[in-house]
């Protein structure tokens, strides 16, 4: 049964909107397996596919346009007969390098920006774990159990609701309540209680779950388990971990200006057209003409189209971390670490609890 509309995404290949949970991970799997193909040599990096630029490629047209384009005038050119027609003669007059250079450089600057986004959001996800990691060390050594666990819960929630938020393949039904299901993080009480809410769009969960986090601090300060200082320490750490979030939120919000895209996509179809005819015309016409120059021209056509194609898909990839492409965020990863990391801390056998140790006693 299909679960939910497919969309297009910027390399041409369809996705899912919201895929089932065994999609996600098998996602997340391919991620994994990607980013352990960085270190190696270039003849074994050469052979794969997947995580590569080949894919889109094959699926933008303008490639296409540009090589048909070229090889069909050399094809005439060849088989024509009599000399060059005029437009060769005012094309080998014209100097297409300075458009092909100021397309470089935009397209340089837009992967520059891009990556600099890409960047700023790992940190965000991974300030993020951090946090949790700080309130679960914090509470599980000063709080009673039963509190020390309903706050380290309720952060793992918010952390998991918070990608859920973002709108991307990550969904209340297929992420949020699989994790919910497997670790205990919110009782069915606490479910009703945010129902009104809508977890698949926006913040609002994140913002309930880090409001709940502050008051079970409040609730543990009034109660005398902690002084001033820890309850100031930990309400840092929580809006730290909430000010980690809206940032995501914050870049997702406002994308690189569809102007700009809009720019580049227009200038490419432009340019890669217009150096496959000056190519094409620069090698030669009627009996004037050599395989070896012909066949030398094609591959600078179709290496040019790989720079620029290739430049492009690139930053457009990066624009949007939290997706389901090859190339975006680890996010399971990232909240099963969380997860892992803060059972630890809760259920740690400290030197304080082993028999010999003076003063040994248990919350």
């Amino acid at each position: 049964m299909k679960v939910d509309q497919s969309f297009r995404r910027a390399d041409g290949s369809l996705s899912e909107k919201r895929p089932t949970w065994s999609r996600i991970k098998s996602i997340e799997e391919r991620r994994l397996r990607i980013l352990k193909r960085v270190e190696l040599p270039v003849w074994k990096l050469l052979f794969h596919t997947q995580g590569t630029c080949l894919k889109g490629l094959a699926l933008d047209p303008l490639i296409y346009i540009t090589m048909v384009l070229y090889i069909g005038l050399r094809l005439y050119a060849r088989f024509s007969g009599g000399d060059a027609p005029l437009s060769a003669t005012l094309m080998n007059k014209s100097d297409i390098t300075i458009l092909g250079g100021f397309l470089s450089f935009f397209l340089v600057f837009f992967v520059n920006q891009t990556n600099s986004r890409f960047l700023e959001m790992y940190g965000f996800s991974r300030a993020c774990m951090g946090r949790i990691q700080d309130v679960a060390a914090l509470a599980s050594t000063q709080f009673p159990q039963e509190l020390a666990e309903q706050i380290i819960r309720h952060m793992n929630a918010a952390h998991i609701a918070g990608y859920v938020g973002l709108g991307g393949p990550y969904s209340k039904r297929f992420f949020f309540d699989h994790y919910n299901k497997v670790h205990n993080l919110m009782t069915p009480e606490e479910m009703e209680s945010i129902s009104h809410l809508d977890m698949d769009s926006g913040s609002d969960v994140v913002k309930e779950l880090v409001t709940w986090c502050n008051r079970d601090v409040g609730m543990a300060k009034r109660a005398g388990f902690i002084g001033a200082y820890e309850a100031k320490e930990l309400h840092d750490r929580i809006l730290q971990f909430r000010a980690s979030m809206d940032g995501m939120y914050d870049y997702c919000a406002q994308p690189p200006h569809f102007f700009y895209i809009h720019f580049l996509c227009l200038l490419s179809a432009f340019y890669l057209p217009l150096f496959a005819i000056d190519n094409a015309y620069s090698a030669g016409w009627g009996d004037a003409t050599e395989w070896g120059i012909e066949v030398l021209n094609g591959v600078l056509v179709l290496m040019q189209c790989v720079f620029v194609i290739g430049l492009r898909l690139l930053g457009q990839k990066m624009v949007d971390p939290y997706g389901d492409d090859n190339e975006d965020l680890s996010v399971t990863s990232y909240v099963e670490d969380a997860l892992h990391i803060t059972k630890i801390m809760f259920t740690c056998k400290g030197t304080h609890l082993r028999p010999g140790i003076p003063n040994a006693k248990s919350n």
